[in-house]
């Protein structure tokens, strides 16, 4: 295994079992057809998980949609972005020609997602409970208040609360094309309420901004429904 990849696993704190898993995680789709993608869709799903169990712990007394929009604070880009900084992941990224040469090493979406990708990883290799250890250790640094209720949400937050607020099931989110060639591609993602029959898309440079997107789209849909 490259020094690089060695020196990342002891500041993960966890040494790979399968260390493909590993190199998987920090391979972006430009540089080669086995990529992180997948691990990026399940370390997403393991990364709200482990935060939400951080934050049921921390802050005892706060409400569930509080709860909701403090986790949007800690789990959007920008913090994933800063974390992945942290754990110096613009140097050990696979990227291909295009991508590298256009500064994909700093892209915050990039960034974002190769974390995710390296949870899902650790997931897959030792199960939950390292995962959870990992995005605990992670945010170890990062300041945890319940004024962060106070930021302003998100477009999937603020969906996602829309219809719990109904006692709805979370939207399904799924990409339906992906446009471009590698280092500049477009994700076409599909948002859809089944119970309410309806389905909205949004486009973006990555699957994260796609979704906003077409999170965006549906609360304009919903409030144009219920005036």
């Amino acid at each position: 295994m490259q020094a690089s990849l060695l020196a990342l696993q002891q500041r993960l704190q966890h040494v790979f079992s399968d260390p493909a898993l590993l190199q998987r995680a920090v391979t972006h789709r430009s540089f080669s057809a086995d990529h992180n993608e997948r691990l990026e869709f399940l370390g997403d799903s393991v990364l709200n998980l482990a935060v939400s169990s951080l934050l049921y712990e921390r802050l005892r007394t706060l409400p569930e949609g509080d709860l909701s929009r403090v986790r949007a604070n800690l789990v959007k880009q920008d913090t994933l972005h800063q974390l992945a900084l942290r754990l110096q992941l613009p140097g050990v990224l696979r990227l291909g020609e295009g991508e590298s040469k256009s500064g994909g090493t700093q892209r915050p979406s990039i960034l974002a997602d190769a974390l995710e990708a390296l949870i899902g990883a650790v997931y897959l290799d030792a199960g939950y409970a390292q995962a959870e250890a990992l995005v605990h250790r992670l945010f170890e640094g990062v300041a945890i208040s319940p004024h962060m209720q106070a930021a302003s949400k998100d477009a999937k937050t603020a969906l996602q609360e829309w219809l719990q607020g109904r006692k709805m099931k979370l939207p399904a989110y799924r990409v339906v094309a992906t446009l471009g060639e590698a280092h500049r591609q477009t994700f076409e993602v599909e948002c859809a309420i089944p119970p309410l029959g309806l389905a909205e898309r949004g486009t973006g440079g990555s699957r994260r901004a796609g979704e906003q997107a077409a999170a965006a789209a549906m609360l304009v849909t919903l409030k144009a429904k219920n005036r």
